[in-house]
């Protein structure tokens, strides 16, 4: 029960006071070094988690997810709590700052953004996946409708916060020491995973600090759902042969300065 609390009272603080950042990093950033190369799977979800007979979520591809975002219609939707897994030519490895964006078709009106949210996991095997946490401070009183808009501001570590060609970034750091199944330097898998975004508890999806994310919703079209655009790299393991043209240019200097 004191814990109960202590996590009230927690939430009524950041709620407070946070707010969050309302900008994600522009796809022409000079630091991405690669985007996501594979699939390793889809799982499409219903078009409307509330009424299945509709059918699945079906617009895009798995292919729309590879290489760099390529803006509305480039995507691939997952519908009310799909999924999809990327993979890598080269691992991600946790650097200075952010290390890995994803990118969502998501458009601004009137400084918010209509936004459809997807939780974000790694792993390094395939098997083991570890979440990134997240906080939504929307308001849970009023369902936003499939055409509403949310401050992404109140929102932080949910992919599609932001509009298209603006990436959600995430910091490796934050998951450092979460298991021993997962090594930070070596992140070959990305999995994002739809928030359904409706306040009912029958159906409802909840951040870390066991808060209601409200988001448009239902939207119960082919292209309901996260719409994963791309996931850009910003920091990656070395290829072994750059790892080799490096230590031999650093063989020669040494070389070269005892001479």
């Amino acid at each position: 029960m004191r814990a109960l609390v202590g996590l009230a009272v927690l939430f009524a603080t950041v709620s407070a006071n946070a707010q969050f950042a309302a900008h994600g990093i522009s796809a022409s950033d000079p630091s991405f070094t690669g985007w996501a190369t594979g699939v390793n799977n889809l799982t499409r979800g219903p078009m409307n988690i509330a009424n299945p007979s509709l059918g699945f979520a079906s617009y895009g591809s798995a292919s729309d997810a590879l290489g760099a975002p390529g803006g509305w219609s480039g995507v691939v939707s997952l519908g009310d709590g799909g999924s999809i897994t990327v993979t890598f030519d080269q691992p991600i490895t946790d650097g200075p700052g952010d290390d890995f964006a994803v990118f969502e078709n998501g458009f601004a009106t009137g400084g918010n953004v209509f936004a459809e949210l997807g939780f974000v996991e790694v792993s390094s095997n395939g098997t083991d996946f570890f979440r990134f946490q997240s906080t939504s401070l929307t308001q849970t009183t009023t369902q936003l409708g499939a055409f509403a808009s949310l401050d992404p501001t109140k929102v932080h570590n949910l992919a599609g916060q932001f509009p298209e060609l603006e990436g959600t970034p995430f910091d490796l750091s934050e998951l450092s020491g979460v298991s021993n199944l997962l090594d930070v330097n070596a992140v070959r898998y990305v999995r994002v995973v739809d928030v359904v975004g409706s306040i009912d508890d029958a159906y409802a999806t909840y951040d870390n600090f066991g808060h209601k994310i409200n988001d448009p919703w239902s939207t119960p079209f082919a292209s309901g759902g996260f719409d994963l655009d791309a996931v850009g790299v910003i920091h990656a393991v070395p290829e072994p042969g750059s790892l080799t043209a490096l230590a031999l240019g650093l063989a020669l200097i040494l070389r070269r300065r005892k001479r």
